[in-house]
Formats: structure tokens, C-alpha cells, sequence
């Protein structure tokens, strides 16, 4: 574990797990979290013999608590700078949420143009873009991120509590199992991270058109959401990924929430390790 200082003084936070020699998989958190997130996904991959690295986004987790920079293009850089320092190459880079719009910008601004990109997943990821626009029609009105804004400038604890104990994981559907100790880790992943890179990081999740980024995508890229996913509707995402990409993978997994990675991380696991050796 240790720190990259980026060209613009930000202090990102990351670990590194495993072989150095080994092919390293490089995973990406979703909004509010941390590299924590991965836990489960980093100990099945290092136990299958990958290097295994993870960092806190700027003003997430144990990273600065910056007031700037909280955009794709800044996140993009960010990432770059943790994998210039430990030369990674031939890697795989794997997002979840928010962490997917990093990855797709990463990839086709950093990733490809300095050979270091083998293969990418996406997971219930953001791209092309959450806001409804007249481009992408069936995305979801300014009114409901605003609506994230003002629960998360009013009340942040109580908003991350609720976001946790809901839809993110799909604990609201009838005869989900509930685990608490899911709930209190979102929790708590949220809380270390800074109330303005949360805000500010809703306009960058929602509102950033990344259907450029999805065609320089060139690598093989898997797609996988559930289809009960609460926070970013697959019709807008995952599906329409598919077609924007040049070389994708998709799969639906029926019944699965947002958070399938932790409440499904037994069938999500092996299917993301098939692709990579595949």
C-alpha cells in the first residue's frame, strides 16, 4: 500500500497485492466508496495468481480531500498517475458504477494510446451518460441528481445509510437477504471520503457524455448489469454500451441489484475471470 502524488499535488491512495511479475488486474470504485469495495474481488483474483490493484479516488477514501478536480478527465489522470508509478502493462481494468466512466475514460485517453490495456469490464457502469438528454432521451431528469444533492448537502449520513439499506443493493426488494455488515461497510466507506467529492462527483457520474470514450474503447470490453439494477437502468447503460463499443461482451444477469458485485460476487466472479483468461 502507499501514495502517488499527481501533477497537480493530490495524494491518491492505493494498494497493491501480489506478484509483481503477474498480470495485473486494476479495479475502480463506485461513488461514494473506496477501494475497499473490491475486497471480495481482490482476494478471488490474487488467489488465482493476478497482481491485484486498487486506489481511493480523489477525495474518497484515505486519497486528499481536495476541493477540485472532482471530474472524469481529473479521475482519468488520477488513475494514470498510480499505474505510471507502479508500470503496469497488459493489464486489465475492471469498473464498477462510477468507476466504469473512470475505466472508459482512463482507457481511451491513457490506457490505449500508451499500450498498457490488455482487456476492460465494465460493470452496472455509468457510460455513456445518466442525464437525460436529446441524444440519450431515456436517461433520468436533472431532477433526480439534484434531488442526490440536497439529501446529500442536508443530511450525507443519513443519505448514505439510506442508499445502502435500499436500492444500491436491492435490500428494498421482498425477500432479499439483508446484511447488515453490507450496509454498515457502504457506510463507512462513504463517511471517510469528503462531503465535497461527493457532491461534486454527482455531476461527474451523471452529466458526463462518454460516448467518445466508449468508441476509442478498442480492447475487448465484457459488460455485465443486473437487470434489477435501481441506480443506473441497464437499458441505458449496459445495453447501450454494447452497441457503442468496438469490441464488447454483454451480459444481463436477471434479478441482480447495482451492487451484484457483493451480492453476487460468487456467479459475477468466475464469469469476469472466464473473460480475462478467455
Amino acid at each position: 500500500m502507499g501514495y502517488v502524488t499527481t501533477k497537480d499535488g493530490v495524494e491518491i491512495f492505493y494498494k497493491d497485492w501480489g506478484p509483481k511479475n503477474a498480470q495485473p488486474i486494476v479495479f475502480h470504485h463506485g461513488w461514494p466508496l473506496s477501494a475497499d469495495d473490491w475486497d471480495t474481488q481482490m482476494m478471488f483474483f490474487l488467489a488465482n495468481g493476478y497482481r491485484v490493484v486498487a486506489s481511493d479516488r480523489r477525495g474518497h477514501g484515505r486519497s486528499s480531500q481536495v476541493s477540485d478536480g472532482h471530474d472524469m478527465d481529473h479521475y482519468a489522470a488520477d488513475v494514470s498517475a498510480v499505474v505510471e508509478h507502479l508500470d503496469l502493462k497488459n493489464a486489465v481494468h475492471i469498473g464498477h458504477s462510477t468507476g466504469g466512466g473512470q475505466v472508459a475514460r482512463y482507457v481511451a485517453k491513457y490506457g490505449i494510446p500508451q499500450g498498457r490495456v490488455a482487456k476492460a469490464v465494465l460493470v452496472a457502469a455509468v457510460p455513456p451518460i445518466m442525464l437525460k438528454t436529446e441524444a440519450y432521451p431515456g436517461g433520468l431528469p436533472i431532477e433526480v441528481f439534484d434531488g442526490f444533492r440536497a439529501a446529500l448537502a442536508a443530511n450525507r449520513a443519513q443519505f448514505f445509510l439510506d442508499v445502502a439499506a435500499g436500492p444500491f443493493y436491492g435490500f428494498n426488494r421482498e425477500g432479499a437477504k439483508v446484511s447488515q455488515g453490507v450496509i454498515n461497510n457502504w457506510w463507512r466507506q462513504g463517511m471517510m471520503g469528503a462531503a465535497k467529492a461527493h457532491y461534486d462527483g454527482i455531476k461527474a457520474f451523471s452529466e458526463t457524455d462518454q460516448t467518445a470514450d466508449l468508441k476509442a474503447m478498442t480492447v475487448p470490453t465484457l459488460v455485465l448489469q443486473g437487470d434489477d439494477d435501481q441506480i443506473v437502468p441497464y437499458k441505458e447503460a449496459a445495453e447501450l454500451q454494447a452497441k457503442l463499443l468496438p469490441n464488447p461482451t454483454l451480459k444481463i444477469y436477471p434479478g441482480f441489484p447495482h451492487g451484484m458485485l457483493t451480492t453476487h460476487a460468487d456467479v459475477v466472479n468466475p464469469d469476469i475471470l472466464a473473460f480475462i483468461k478467455g
